[in-house]
């Protein structure tokens, strides 16, 4: 069973442990740190100097997912998107490569969707998955997201292949079935 805590410092130098090679690295979000292999303490200064990347003050919240014994197995950031505290954005998912195909994304995922509608009164959640990262795809469409039809389509190179990116959502009702 899994818990959600803040970030911590400590949490840097093991998140990034889990981007084994240079594809894993750019398809979790290394764009944004720079040349792999990262070391953690380029991630922490994004997160704590940089807000994350995010413009607008106290924008920015990242989570990571712990297990009984208190170990890091998952991480992820929230943030709000088009200046509307009701529509937030889940990003930079990654789960300890080590742990994968036991549910525990899925689990992250969901205290992620509890604590974003519950606690962040969010109305709606959107996130972005690669079309070719399939394992990724299956869990947040098992989690409730599903796509949505936006105004263009977003492709990123990741070394040297155009990858588009899927949009998908999920709201409040949806999630609650109301």
């Amino acid at each position: 069973m899994l818990r959600l805590r803040p970030y911590k410092k400590d949490d840097a130098d093991r998140i990034m442990s889990w981007c084994r090679d240079e594809r894993t690295f750019l398809l979790w979000g290394g764009d944004h740190f720079g040349s792999y292999p990262v070391p953690g303490s380029v991630m922490h200064d994004k997160y704590t100097n940089n807000n994350g990347d995010c413009e607008e003050p106290d924008n920015f919240y990242p989570l990571t997912a712990v297990d009984e014994n208190n170990e890091a197995v998952g991480h992820f950031i929230i943030r709000y998107i088009y200046g509307d505290p009701r529509i937030l954005r889940f990003g930079w998912v990654i789960l300890d490569d080590s742990k994968r195909g036991q549910g525990l994304g899925k689990e992250m995922l969901t205290l992620g969707l509890q604590y974003a509608f519950d606690i962040m009164k969010a109305k709606k959640v959107t996130i972005g998955v690669f079309e070719n990262n399939a394992p990724a795809l299956y869990c947040y469409l098992s989690t409730g997201f599903h796509t949505y039809i936006n105004d263009h389509d977003f492709y990123l190179n990741v070394l040297g292949e155009e990858v588009k990116v899927i949009e998908l959502e999920i709201t409040r009702e949806e999630y609650y079935g109301k």
